[in-house]
């Protein structure tokens, strides 16, 4: 199934080769996770992250269909 995926901040450096923009779209099995796109991509498990599948928040569990958007970034700290 082909899987729209949006990595932000210093994830974007495991996009695949010859992604523009911050995006790309790739296969994943049938039934993949949204830890399944992370690990395919190589993010390693320990990095904290945010999912949102389709706009709305995603646990590393959530269940893809072909045409999904999977967007991660890591958490977003500051502020006072």
């Amino acid at each position: 199934m082909t899987i729209e995926v949006r990595l932000f901040a210093t994830f974007a450096s495991y996009l695949p080769p010859g992604s523009g923009g911050g995006t790309a779209m790739i296969e994943m099995p049938q039934g993949s996770t949204v830890d399944d796109v992370a690990a395919h991509l190589g993010i390693p498990s320990s990095l904290p992250r945010i999912a949102l599948v389709n706009g709305q928040d995603a646990d590393p569990g959530r269940r893809l269909s072909s045409g999904d958007i999977v967007t991660l970034f890591p958490p977003l700290a500051g502020g006072s």
